[in-house]
């Protein structure tokens, strides 16, 4: 399982699982619970690309990121890794 420490969100980290290049699991800690059930049960089956794609750039409230879109950070770190 990977770990991802969020900033300007209200999750706090995203846990995430990949196995052959597709999202098995997501959940995130703290933040809006249903948001980010939503966005879990989305991304799964998808590889990390393609959710890269879907939620990079999504803001909330005028914070420059949101739960998606540090999500999208996170796949991007562990592609990058």
């Amino acid at each position: 399982m990977e770990k991802y420490k969020t900033s300007r969100v209200c999750s706090s980290e995203i846990h995430f699982e990949i196995e052959d290049n597709i999202i098995k699991e997501v959940s995130f800690v703290r933040g809006c619970a249903g948001n980010a059930l939503g966005i879990s049960a989305l991304v799964k089956g998808l590889k990390p690309e393609e959710a890269i794609a879907k939620l990079k750039g999504i803001d909330c409230k005028g914070r420059g990121t949101s739960c998606p879109d540090q999500l999208a950070s996170a796949l991007e770190a562990y592609i990058n890794k």
